[in-house]
């Protein structure tokens, strides 16, 4: 953390998900106009790679913003849970860390250190989250991708 509060620091967007009809058809749209990977797939649900981040475009009523949501990184999931709980802010049954701010939008966390999302070092220190880590799995999917940081 970079203060000396009891707060999470924002990290970066991990992903950003929309809802569409037919995820096949997404799939074939977006891949179509951009130059990307499908990360994976579900059976209502195609993920599309943008190097450490993703899209995700899942099916569902496509004028509601019931699973429109952004994922946001954080560096300390507990903290951030400390400050919802101490703030009035419900988290919601997802089975992820989901909550929505007073305006109704969705906020999807993850920890920095369990997902591929990297920052570079120097922007980390910059940031004054030069402490922050992966774990074995993101290691794991960054090395896959070729991704992964020096010495691994």
């Amino acid at each position: 953390m970079t203060g000396d509060d009891d707060r999470a620091s924002m990290v970066g967007i991990n992903h950003v998900a929309l809802t569409v009809s037919d995820a096949s058809e997404a799939e074939k749209f977006y891949t179509g106009i951009f130059d990307c990977e499908v990360r994976g797939r579900s059976e209502s649900a195609v993920f599309l790679d943008m190097g450490d981040q993703f899209l995700a475009l899942s099916e569902g009523e496509t004028d509601t913003d019931e699973h429109r949501h952004f994922g946001l990184v954080v560096d300390d999931l507990d903290a951030l849970d400390r400050r919802l709980a101490e703030t009035g802010v419900d988290r919601l049954n997802t089975g992820g860390f989901d909550f929505r701010d007073p305006w109704g939008n969705r906020i999807q966390v993850v920890a920095y250190a369990e997902v591929q999302f990297t920052k570079a070092d120097h922007v980390l220190a910059g940031m004054g989250l030069e402490r922050l880590g992966k774990s074995e799995s993101a290691l794991a999917e960054l090395e896959a991708k070729g991704m992964a940081p020096d010495g691994r």
